[in-house]
C-alpha cells in the first residue's frame, strides 16, 4: 500500500532527488548501486517499470492520487508518495511537473557490449554527443525505426539523465543499450575493434569528400553494420572516421550542409534499416 507524505517543508531530505541533487550525484559514479534517475510522466514511468526498473518514491499532485495515479501506485508498492498543492510542487521543481509525475528509480545495471549486441544486427553507436535532447531523440527514432541496439561513448550524455528519458519517450527502456568502455580513451580504440571483432561493419556518418552516400547497396547489404554518429558541430574524430569500415553522408540540397544529428540519425537508421 502506498504511503502518501503531504509536504508542506520544501527541506524534506525525501526531496532531494527531484529538487536538490544534480545529474551527476544522482548518477552516483562512486557507487553505482545506490544510483537514481528521474522518470516523469505516466506512460515514461510505466515504461521504465515494464523494463524491471526499481521506483524508490513519487512525486505528484494531490489531484492524481485518486486519478491517473492510481494505477502506478498499485504498481510502486509502498514506497514514499510525495504529494502537495500544485503551486508548492511547481515551486519545488522549478516547473510545472510533466503530467504531474516524477518517479525516483534505481539506476538498473548495464549490460556488456556483447550482451547487448548477441544476435543484433543494426546498431547505433553515439560519440560524445552531450545534449540530452538530442540522445533522447535518437533513442526514440532507435526504437521506432527498428535499430537493435544502442551503445554510447564514455564522453557521451548518459541515456537516463532526466532530460533525454523525457524526450526519449522512454524508449531508452525499450531498445537494448550499454556504455562501450569505461574511460574516454577506449573509443574510437579498442571501441571499434570490438565491434569489428563481433562482425560488425561501421559506418561513420560524416561530412567527407570521400563519403559514400547513404543509398550505397554495399550499406544495405551488410549482415551487421553499426552506424556512428557524432556531436553537432564538431562531428566525429577524425581517428573514428579513419578507423570506420565506410564513411556515409545524407546527399542535402538547396545549400544546406547537415542534419541535426537526432534527424540524421533518422534518415539514417530508416535507410540502413535490415529489409
Amino acid at each position: 500500500m502506498a504511503h502518501i507524505i503531504t509536504v508542506n517543508d520544501l527541506s524534506h531530505p525525501g526531496l532531494a532527488p527531484y529538487a536538490r541533487l544534480t545529474e551527476r550525484q544522482l548518477r552516483s559514479r562512486r557507487d553505482p548501486e545506490d544510483g537514481l534517475f528521474i522518470a516523469e510522466s505516466p506512460k515514461v514511468i510505466g515504461h521504465a517499470l515494464d523494463a524491471g526498473c526499481v521506483p524508490v518514491s513519487l512525486l505528484m499532485g494531490e489531484k492524481h492520487l485518486q486519478g491517473q495515479g492510481r494505477d502506478l501506485l498499485e504498481r510502486c508498492g509502498g514506497v514514499p508518495v510525495y504529494t502537495g498543492p500544485d503551486s508548492l510542487l511547481e515551486s519545488l521543481t522549478g516547473y510545472r511537473l510533466t503530467r504531474g509525475f516524477l518517479c525516483a528509480m534505481r539506476r538498473p545495471a548495464l549490460p556488456t557490449v556483447e550482451a547487448v549486441c548477441a544476435g543484433a544486427r543494426r546498431v547505433a553507436v553515439l560519440e560524445g554527443i552531450v545534449d540530452p535532447t538530442n540522445v533522447g531523440a535518437v533513442f526514440r527514432s532507435a526504437a521506432a525505426l527498428r535499430m537493435d541496439a544502442v551503445l554510447v561513448t564514455p564522453t557521451c550524455c548518459d541515456p537516463l539523465h532526466r532530460r533525454a528519458v523525457r524526450v526519449s519517450m522512454g524508449t531508452v527502456f525499450q531498445v537494448p543499450w550499454t556504455v562501450i568502455g569505461s574511460l574516454a580513451g577506449d573509443w574510437p580504440h579498442p571501441g571499434l575493434e570490438r565491434l569489428k571483432a563481433l562482425g560488425f561493419s561501421t559506418a561513420a556518418m560524416a561530412l567527407d569528400p570521400r563519403a559514400v552516400t547513404i543509398e550505397d547497396p554495399r550499406l544495405r547489404s551488410e549482415e551487421r553494420l553499426a552506424v556512428v554518429l557524432g556531436a553537432e558541430g564538431d562531428g566525429l574524430s577524425n581517428h573514428t572516421i579513419a578507423g570506420c569500415d565506410y564513411t556515409v553522408c545524407i546527399p542535402m540540397a538547396h545549400g544546406v550542409d547537415s542534419l541535426n544529428v537526432a534527424a540524421a540519425s533518422a534518415v539514417a537508421f530508416w535507410e540502413l534499416r535490415v529489409r
